[in-house]
């Protein structure tokens, strides 16, 4: 699995094009292949609907479609959405896949979600806690929420521009998100440690911080 990488803050600059930018200095920026972490803590839950937020080339929405659910894909990259649309029809998933480009910052969430899923989800433009919050807000009663990010103690050894205070362990995240009963119930608060491979081939030892819970009551 290519690991993730984020382009430099340029307030000048919409995230649109930053990103826009970034894809098209590669042919594929990610690997191609589903989050290990979602992997492991979706595989167990019945499909319904799912929230992909910052979906990038579309692994993850394209995984969670192949196991039946109905996914929304969200990216602010139009050149990431548009590579994602193709490999979602190459893998027979088209139809159960919408895919929308949307800039969080500028995001209210239209309904609410059986999943809500965002992996490695670093904005460049906003702080953790507001882009997370969005994500906290789209989950339903009953729904997960799914977190996975760098651990601060993990970073990328190629993300060495990277300010440690960008990212979060998944304590961090249960606590400045107010992610605790009686609203919630915390099901993973985890650091995992795991291998990966950069986006010009180097080999690291990686920590992410893994954060699940259930929404238990309404907002």
């Amino acid at each position: 699995m290519t690991e993730h990488e984020h382009p430099e803050d340029n307030s000048n600059v919409s995230a649109a094009k930053v990103w826009d930018e970034k894809y098209r200095s590669r042919a594929r920026i990610w690997s191609g292949e589903p989050n290990p972490q979602l992997i492991a803590e979706a595989a167990p839950l019945p499909p319904g609907t799912a929230l992909d937020l910052g979906c990038g080339e579309g692994a993850d929405a394209i995984w969670l479609a192949s196991r039946g659910w109905k996914v929304t894909a969200l990216d602010v990259s139009a050149v990431a959405l548009e590579r994602a649309e193709a490999h979602g029809q190459e893998r027979g998933q088209g139809g159960n896949i919408e895919w929308v480009q949307q800039d969080l910052a500028t995001w209210v969430p239209g309904q609410l979600y059986d999943l809500v899923t965002a992996q490695f989800l670093h904005s460049t433009v906003m702080p953790w806690q507001q882009a997370l919050q969005l994500a906290a807000a789209a989950v339903r009663t009953g729904g997960t929420l799914l977190i996975v990010g760098h651990h601060p103690d993990g970073l990328p050894q190629w993300g060495h521009h990277h300010e440690p205070e960008k990212f979060y362990t998944a304590e961090q995240l249960a606590r400045e998100l107010g992610i605790e009963a009686p609203e919630w119930r915390l099901d993973v608060v985890d650091t995992r440690h795991r291998s990966a491979t950069g986006p010009d081939g180097e080999a690291a030892a990686l920590t992410d911080a893994v954060l699940r819970a259930t929404r238990l009551a309404a907002h």
